[in-house]
């Protein structure tokens, strides 16, 4: 590699100190609360032990999602290796809670693909959707900054709607992730109006990245998934949703049946002490993470690509945007990722249909958790404007070798 894209990213990182102190900072004050909810937990070698069959009394899993809830500053938790993703407990919270005649309203524009068809095609919803249940639904759009445009939301409310869907994170798209603060004056100024509402977050690729989470400053709801950022890397699988009592138990019936609710699901094998690991070790590698998507923005800057969050930028969840030239730029980024990562380093990955998208996708992840987000990743929709979405990485030191990589394999392009 030659020395000058070494000084490059070098010269980059001298220019963010002060992002990473904030950074780090965070991470401090998320450190100590993810301790405080492990200390009065009591939490002990016993809680790993996990359980099988019907799991019954699985003192581990219940304590878990003491722990979930008390980082969260909400009344329950249901932490699951059940749910298969970040969108598989979203879906439990929104059947779990929603009824035929009922109405969802996004608030945050179109949400990513595999919402999309979890909610349904309007004019022939597919069989066990939103839609197909006879739950209504309507898209409130972004403003032309891509800010919540709260008056338009406001205006949209009906007697019929009853809960408010917010994507914190910015998906497959060019607008910044919602930050705690712009939750905090949204939900604030809409509980105002109607307070009856349920108001549910997708906090997917948003935890630990604020030093609260939307849950504590007024969402009825919250879900997102463990190959995240609360898995810490280290968390096999699963997802939460955390937030009021009463709807996290419905939530729960939805995931397994009524009667049963969160009362079962075995946590076999190691399953429940990575899930506890990787929550203590969360707020640090999160901090890693953003540490290592601000050296992609400002490096890729530095060379003339568009970015988003721009260098210095604030963010609100791991996700770094970038825009290429052309589709064939656009997977010689994907296989230089790849080339970079731990595990599978000599596949090359190639574009296709993956369930619950509407484009060809093409994703680069050597990860140790199939599929983990929070290892260093880049995964993006084969359409124009070409733009790869990056995140991820469980430390500094893998960006700054990742980035030598990438900067070698896009010279060629």
């Amino acid at each position: 590699m030659a020395a000058s894209v070494r000084d490059i990213i070098r010269a980059c990182e001298k220019g963010l100190a002060a992002d990473y102190r904030r950074i780090e900072e965070i991470a401090l004050h998320n450190q100590e609360k993810v301790l405080q909810a492990l200390w009065q937990a009591r939490l002990g070698d016993h809680h790993f032990k996990g359980s099988t069959g019907y799991g019954y009394d699985d003192l581990g899993r219940e304590t878990l999602d003491k722990v979930y809830a008390a980082v969260c500053g909400a009344e329950a938790a249901l932490v699951r290796s059940q749910f298969v993703s970040g969108t598989h407990a979203i879906g439990a919270a929104l059947f779990g809670n929603l009824r035929s005649g009922d109405e969802l309203i996004s608030a945050s524009g179109t949400p990513y693909d595999t919402l999309r068809a979890l909610i349904g095609n309007i004019e022939d919803p597919a069989p066990g959707t939103l839609r197909d249940m006879g739950i209504s639904y309507r898209e409130v759009p972004l403003t032309s900054s891509g800010e919540l445009d709260l008056p338009a939301c406001l205006a949209a409310i009906s007697p019929a709607t009853k809960m408010l869907l917010l994507q914190r994170s910015r998906g497959y798209s060019w607008r910044p992730a919602l930050s705690i603060a712009v939750l905090t004056d949204f939900i604030s100024k809409i509980k105002a109006e109607y307070p009856q509402l349920i108001v549910f977050v997708d906090n997917c690729y948003g935890e630990f990245v604020e030093g609260e989470e939307p849950s504590q400053v007024g969402a009825d709801l919250m879900a997102g998934s463990l190959i995240k950022n609360p898995g810490g890397g280290l968390a096999l699988g699963g997802g939460y949703i955390v937030g009021r009592a009463a709807l996290i138990a419905k939530a729960a019936q939805r995931l397994t049946m009524p009667g049963l609710g969160s009362h079962m699901g075995a946590t076999a094998g190691e399953w429940l002490r990575l899930a506890f690991q990787g929550l203590y070790l969360a707020p640090h590698v999160v901090g890693q993470a953003l540490k290592g998507m601000h050296l992609w923005a400002a490096v890729l800057a530095t060379l003339g690509f568009q970015v988003s969050p721009p260098p210095h930028g604030a963010r609100a969840d791991i996700i770094q945007a970038v825009r290429l030239d052309s589709r064939e730029q656009l997977l010689a980024l994907a296989v230089a990722v790849q080339r970079a990562a731990p595990v599978d380093a000599h596949l090359t990955p190639l574009p296709w249909h993956m369930p619950g998208y509407e484009d060809e996708i093409i994703m680069a992840a050597g990860a140790f958790i199939q599929g983990s987000s929070l290892e260093l990743s880049m995964d993006a929709p084969l359409r124009e404007p070409y733009t790869a979405y990056l995140q991820g990485g469980l430390t500094l030191e893998h960006s700054h070798i990742a980035l030598e990589k990438v900067l070698s394999n896009l010279k060629k392009t």
